[in-house]
């Protein structure tokens, strides 16, 4: 896999590897089918690790989010909690109302994405000792190939785990569990099972119905919400339901040829994920691009929720750019602040297959802007939004009946070329400096 050279294009900069891709992609897969052995590493509650031992508060019941007090009452969201709070029945994701009620006494501290990126980078170059081929696949989880040890005994491929775990603890005084398996997917499943710093070998077809098989469906990457519903429809419930009695023509039946293949092999083990260190300069991403954000709280301000379109428009064109890859259609939506309550979905062309910034904004704007304004009206507060490519084109091939302005991609072309060179936060468009802000906040922004 190629270095970046100086100055050049960074797409994945500001984005978590968990967003970068699905593993079920199959241009994410190797081409060959041979055996081999994948590691993954797991942090335990990760932020909250960290913040115990930079602030030597063990033992107590500790959140790590986006809080506040408004009028004495919590307000917020948990980001992470410690295992003293999970004890207690606080969990991630839950408001930080709810973790006061269950415990009143429960520590509360803002995330700090500076401090954590920094150890996550740290543990990096430690991977890198162990083996060649490395993946930092979020924050707090890494991949790694050690098809060297397939062969190997049991005992052995667990010492080489516990030596990695080891190393990690000496270097940051932090745990993480491990777990080993013959696909990219059973080994993050097998990290889970024995946290906080646990190993487990899935290595054998009975190691995997003993470990692998009981556990849901909805477990496996790449099955959301939505996807479960119709796999439970059809009966399967545990990873065991579909390797016994499921059958592929069942899935390419319900997600179409490609990804209902997949999907079917990624929960069935046989998925041949590649560890993918870092992105090639020719690699042109088959499913096209997207960002997503969710506000630090709802919105009703028309003017700041354009400002956080514009934001997304950005971050996508910049990725299309980067990628030389231009697209004609896009979709996305827009959510609420009120839990449960189902987003708006949208879609919308361009004149022609573009990465310029002008083009995508006013096509968004013209499609969103009058239902955006009407939910604003109303007083429901929009808390998140999405947008992405639905149609790219990877060729560099001219529009025949429109041409983008030349004057605006010289202008993009050279705001490219600042970005690149000192950082995406030095420059910028206008319309996106309006954006939703709010009392609940994090340290830093996550992109």
């Amino acid at each position: 896999m190629s270095k970046h050279k100086p100055h050049s294009y960074q797409p994945e900069q500001d984005v978590h590897r968990i967003t970068l891709y699905n593993t079920i992609y199959p241009e994410h897969q190797h081409t060959s089918r041979k055996d081999r052995l994948y590691l993954h590493f797991d942090f335990a509650c990760f932020y909250a690790q960290v913040e115990q031992l930079r602030k030597n508060i063990y033992g107590i019941p500790l959140i790590i989010g986006g809080w506040r007090k408004e009028n004495g009452q919590v307000k917020g969201i948990v980001a992470t909690a410690s295992y003293e709070a999970r004890k207690m029945g606080i969990s991630t994701g839950i408001s930080a109302f709810e973790a006061f009620q269950i415990c009143p006494y429960v520590c509360m501290l803002q995330v700090d994405y500076d401090a954590y990126t920094a150890i996550s980078k740290q543990v990096h170059f430690i991977f890198k000792e162990f083996a060649p081929v490395v993946e930092r696949y979020s924050m707090d989880e890494y991949f790694m190939e050690i098809d060297f040890l397939k062969d190997r005994s049991r005992k052995e491929i667990d010492d080489f785990a516990l030596r990695l775990q080891k190393r990690i603890y000496e270097a940051t005084r932090l745990v993480g569990a491990v777990g080993v398996a013959r696909s990219k997917t059973y080994a993050k499943l097998s990290s889970s099972l024995n946290k906080p710093k646990g190993r487990t070998l899935v290595l054998t077809d009975e190691d995997e119905r003993n470990e692998i098989w009981p556990l849901p469906v909805k477990k496996v990457w790449g099955v959301g919400r939505r996807r479960h519903e119709h796999i439970l429809a059809e009966g399967y419930k545990t990873i065991a339901d579909v390797a016994e009695r499921g059958n592929e023509k069942t899935f390419i039946r319900l997600f179409g040829a490609n990804f209902g293949k997949m999907l079917y092999q990624t929960i069935t083990g046989e998925d041949q994920g590649r560890v993918m260190e870092e992105i090639s300069e020719d690699y042109k991403p088959k499913q096209g691009v997207s960002y997503g954000h969710t506000f630090s709280e709802g919105s009703t301000d028309v003017e700041r929720i354009k400002g956080e379109f514009a934001i997304a428009v950005q971050k996508v064109c910049y990725r299309m750019r980067a990628y030389g890859i231009r697209a004609a259609s896009y979709s996305g939506m827009f959510g609420f602040n009120e839990p449960g309550e189902p987003g708006v979905g949208f879609r919308f062309v361009t004149p022609a297959h573009t990465n310029i910034d002008d083009y995508v904004y006013q096509g968004c704007m013209k499609e969103i802007l009058p239902a955006i304004e009407q939910v604003c009206r109303s007083g429901k507060e929009i808390r998140n939004i999405v947008l992405g490519t639905h149609d790219i084109d990877k060729t560099s091939q001219l529009n025949v009946f429109f041409q983008d302005d030349e004057e605006k991609a010289a202008r993009i072309k050279a705001m490219d070329q600042i970005k690149n060179r000192f950082g995406q936060q030095y420059i910028t468009r206008g319309n996106t400096l309006h954006r939703v802000t709010g009392n609940t906040h994090f340290l830093s922004r996550n992109a």
